[in-house]
């Protein structure tokens, strides 16, 4: 499961010279950690503003790589985007604002970064003459899917939330600079993702070090939401596939297929993996607007040779193990920020106790 692992033939057909926004967040670093542990091919600068979820130590093992340099700054700013631009072949953008339920609170910070920002990108890119812009997005911007259906490329997109809708228009402006400008772009929908590195507001780190803790793990309403878990090298495997063989003006979904699992499930297996009582299950009042069920057919991305590698259980076991060993990481996290963000956006059902 390890990133030295990739893709023999995958990185043969990677730009190399690219900019990484958004590098130092959970799934960007992964990629850059990925293409890095190739061997000295690659020269990546990873742009990236450090917000909250932004954080150096997540490069730490790459940094005396002769092909790696940092910048901070946003991607929203033209003169320091257009200048990077000039120096590269290829955009990744990771950088966004992710979090459903951060989105829910300020919506207007995730239409910045999103959408203008992702503007900002794909013009220095068309003024560079890139060969390359890669555009990550998610399975959100489907919106529900009842079952027993799987989103594909072709459906209609539907988003529900501020941050899906918001990751919905970079992509349809992404479209649109290829249509209009024949700029290479390509999309990548991934499911899910978790790992080690995750800022502990998603659902599993954040089960995780609440259970490392013996705080209360707090699932949405029944629980019964579903989504595909991708566990985050695979899905860096994923975008550095599309990057590499991917059609432009295409989009790939990147999920595993397999059946959907529920927040319980996903609260039960952490608790199980960390040894801790299911009395810390505390139900809480669930998200506005939440979508019941995530799916993606992935087949358009096995057909350039991607597949999912690494199961959820074993994943699981793995994250744990990494938020455990690495409480140094974590811990100082959860204060501040994010503690005030967790006490807006966790309430506990009428008649259920919090737990201590």
């Amino acid at each position: 499961m390890t990133s030295r692992s990739i893709l023999p033939s995958v990185g043969a057909g990677i730009p190399t010279r690219l900019l990484v926004a958004g590098g130092a967040g959970f799934i960007g670093s992964a990629f850059v950690r990925l293409l890095l542990g190739q061997g000295e091919g690659f020269e990546v600068t990873v742009l990236d503003k450090l917000t909250y979820a932004g954080n150096r130590a997540n490069l730490k093992t790459v940094e005396s790589h002769p092909g790696y340099r940092f910048v901070q700054g946003d991607i929203c700013d033209a003169t320091v985007v257009g200048q990077l631009a000039a120096e590269v072949d290829c955009i990744v953008n990771f950088a966004a604002e992710t979090h459903v339920d951060r989105s829910i609170l300020d919506p207007e910070g995730f239409i910045r970064t999103d959408v203008l920002g992702t503007h900002q990108l794909l013009e220095a890119a068309r003024q560079a003459g890139h060969a390359r812009f890669l555009q990550v997005s998610t399975d959100e911007v489907y919106g529900d899917v009842p079952a027993p259906r799987r989103s594909a490329e072709t459906d209609a997109i539907r988003p529900r939330s501020p941050y899906s809708a918001s990751k919905a228009a970079g992509d349809l402006l992404c479209f649109a600079y290829h249509a209009t400008y024949q700029l290479p772009v390509l999309v990548t929908r991934g499911s899910n993702t978790y790992g080690p590195y995750q800022y502990p507001e998603k659902i599993v780190p954040l089960f995780i070090t609440q259970a490392l803790e013996q705080l209360p793990l707090p699932v949405y309403g029944d629980g019964g939401a579903v989504r595909d878990y991708l566990y985050v090298d695979d899905h860096a495997r994923g975008i550095a596939a599309v990057l590499a063989h991917g059609s432009a003006g295409e989009a790939y979904n990147l999920g595993r297929g397999d059946e959907p699992i529920s927040g319980n499930q996903v609260a039960a297996t952490v608790l199980r993996l960390t040894g801790s009582s299911d009395l810390l299950i505390q139900r809480v009042v669930d998200r506005p607007g939440h979508d019941r069920r995530y799916a993606l057919d992935s087949h358009k991305a096995g057909a350039i040779g991607w597949a999912a590698q690494v199961d959820f259980e074993a994943g699981m076991a793995t994250t744990v193990s990494w938020y455990r060993d690495n409480r140094d990481w974590w811990v100082p996290i959860k204060s501040g920020d994010f503690l005030d963000f967790y006490r807006r956006n966790y309430h506990p059902l009428a008649g259920s106790a919090p737990v201590s």
